[in-house]
């Protein structure tokens, strides 16, 4: 039986506590003091004859109450760690202030053959320094990869106060992805994004389609449509929402750090690489997604690399020798035709059948008709409540003068002329001046609104604009179809497209 004895604190009682039941001839397997309390474990001690001892106890001078447990605190705190221990789903080693094993949880016991405290962490993790550099470094190290019993994990150290030793978590790369995905800015999903034009309604029920299957996404689109925002829409849909969302600029960072990004690296790769190698994303992103955005962009050398994975799921780090395989969906972007760049011999022929398995084509922003004044109005509210300004609305004339622009820069030209209005009009009324748009008289004189726009959607552009102007003059969908020698039918279908309205046709 175990019991708890509580009293007041003074010198000699536990001696006097411990000589009564000496002196009854209980045998005492443990005894705990966390004064003023003393636990004791006596097996000998039955039920029947604890009133009687809980009387003699009680005549000890500051003796308060005696009372039976289940478990002293020492099998308590073990029942707990253990229960924690087995909750932990990495591997964990505990090291004594000499970086030796002292105790490792059931997570790590399962991949271990051996027992770790007779094995060391040489022959654990197959590195004959580390221990030492634990040593020197006093157990602070940076994270790095170790190799346990043929699988690669990162290794990271925890001191422990005072020197006392450290604790060593094991975890597989795609634990940082994860997190780093979680860092990041969730979006809603297909539900977060705006817009209800006959463009963007398309858009959208076909990406909700090729979401869910689990193959390599192509999707085209101008500069500043939004590529991205509908690549984490796609990833939030799938099957491995729940999984990492790592992107990747292929036209931000020269070959070899987009290489060593992208893949990886192994220990000793490159001066000044990190100690013990690093996971590239394609591993911290497994089981999840990676969008390589502006893939027109890449070398024909990360082309032929980027080719193999694909081929079989499987790459090498920058200065590795080891095979890695990871389960990952490739979501990639471009503004550029790459078609004509096969032609032309910029783009891998064999790369650009792999990555268009399933293709979206985003809207450009003239495109996309009444939505312009919709982002317009949201991208307004919240520049205002970023700079802490009082709320400000669009004029009549800047709404159409909104919906005349080309925006060649698309959705991003139009967020960042919002935020810019929004930052200089010091009234509540944003005008076309301060929305500081060129005249669309000076746009005319280039056929092209940009350097990649075609000929149909420059077509397009001039029909918008035509159209604006003059239905001004004419403000009546059947008085201008007249005036233009077309059918009512026709013109009502034009101002729909490029969201002119009609609140007088």
């Amino acid at each position: 039986m175990r019991i708890h004895v509580t009293f007041v604190d003074r010198v000699g009682i536990t001696q006097e506590v411990l000589a009564l039941l000496g002196g009854r001839n209980l045998n005492l397997d443990a005894v705990e003091m966390v004064p003023p309390n003393v636990y004791i474990d006596a097996p000998g001690l039955h039920v029947d004859a604890l009133e009687k001892l809980q009387g003699a106890l009680l005549r000890i001078g500051g003796v308060q109450s005696v009372t039976a447990v289940d478990m002293l605190p020492s099998q308590l705190g073990q029942l707990q760690l253990d229960a924690l221990l087995e909750a932990m789903n990495d591997p964990v080693l505990l090291l004594d202030d000499g970086a030796r094993v002292l105790l490792a949880n059931p997570a790590f016991l399962r991949r271990c053959p051996d027992s770790p405290e007779q094995l060391g962490l040489r022959q654990l993790f197959g590195d004959a320094n580390l221990q030492g550099e634990l040593l020197d470094n006093h157990f602070r190290i940076p994270m790095r990869e170790v190799s346990l019993f043929g699988q690669h994990l990162l290794l990271d150290v925890v001191p422990l106060a005072g020197n006392a030793g450290a604790l060593l978590t094991l975890f597989h790369p795609s634990r940082i992805g994860g997190n780093l995905s979680a860092l990041q800015e969730q979006p809603d999903g297909f539900d977060g994004l705006l817009g209800s034009s006959q463009a963007m309604h398309e858009l959208l029920s076909r990406a909700r389609r090729l979401a869910r299957l689990d193959a390599p996404l192509l999707i085209h689109g101008e500069t500043g449509t939004g590529k991205e925002l509908i690549a984490r829409a796609c990833h939030t849909a799938s099957e491995r929402s729940n999984e990492p969302f790592l992107a990747l600029n292929c036209a931000a960072l020269p070959e070899n750090l987009a290489e060593s990004e992208l893949f990886g690296y192994a220990a000793g790769a490159f001066t000044g690489a990190q100690r013990g190698g690093k996971p590239g994303l394609l591993e911290l992103a497994e089981k999840g997604s990676v969008f390589l955005d502006e893939i027109g962009e890449m070398s024909p050398y990360l082309q032929a690399k980027l080719l193999r994975f694909l081929n079989d799921g499987s790459f090498r780090r920058v200065g590795g020798e080891r095979e890695i395989k990871v389960n990952v969906r490739i979501i990639s972007a471009t503004h550029r035709d790459l078609k004509q760049m096969v032609l032309d011999g910029g783009f891998r022929e064999d790369l650009y059948y792999r990555l268009n398995v399933l293709t979206l084509e985003v809207p450009a922003l003239r495109q996309r008709g009444q939505d312009i004044l919709t982002l317009a109005e949201v991208f307004l509210e919240q520049a205002c409540k970023q700079i802490r300004r009082e709320p400000c609305y669009l004029s009549g004339t800047s709404r159409q003068a909104l919906l005349a622009h080309p925006w060649p820069g698309n959705v991003r030209q139009l967020q960042n002329l919002i935020f810019r209005a929004a930052a200089i009009c010091e009234r509540s009324q944003i005008e076309p001046a301060d929305l500081e748009i060129v005249e669309h008289a000076t746009q005319e004189l280039s056929p092209f609104g940009s350097d990649h726009e075609t000929l149909a959607q420059s077509m397009d552009r001039h029909e918008r604009s035509l159209l604006s102007r003059m239905y001004q003059q004419y403000p009546s969908s059947r008085r201008l179809a007249e005036r233009l020698g077309t059918s009512h039918t026709a013109i009502a279908k034009r101002l729909r497209k490029y969201g002119i309205s009609l609140a007088e046709g």
